[in-house]
């Protein structure tokens, strides 16, 4: 069972578009996952910027790829070294916790990501 930063079972974070590593709406990771996918992140137009302007365009569809491009709201599991850089430059977008997978806390601490934790109003 893969297990989240909380500590329970790994929520989906989104399935529509599929999103992680293996395209199954999980922020799961693998060995060969060299970006570490295990962030699920509710992405803002100001992420969305940031990352393009760091050479990975995730707003701009790719029809091969059956990628519609992200708009901001979209559910999208990020590589935790792209979610800590834009943290750093205060670009950082909202995460889903329950849908985090535990390896991101080899990266962080539990207390920065709740900090940035997704509450619906």
């Amino acid at each position: 069972m893969e297990l989240n930063v909380l500590g329970k079972q790994l929520e989906s974070c989104c399935e529509n578009p599929a999103t992680g590593y293996f395209r199954d709406g999980f922020c799961r990771t693998a060995d060969h996952d060299y970006g570490t996918h295990v962030v699920c992140a509710v992405v803002t137009e100001e992420f969305l910027e940031f990352t393009k302007k760091r050479g990975n365009d995730l707003s701009t569809p790719i029809p091969h790829w059956k990628f519609p491009g992200l708009k901001p709201g979209s559910k999208w599991c990020l590589c935790i070294s792209r979610w800590l850089e834009a943290e750093k430059y205060g670009k950082a977008p909202h995460i889903i916790l329950e849908a985090t997978h535990r390896k991101a806390l080899q990266y962080t601490t539990l207390e920065k990501l709740k900090a940035y934790e997704f509450k619906v109003e």
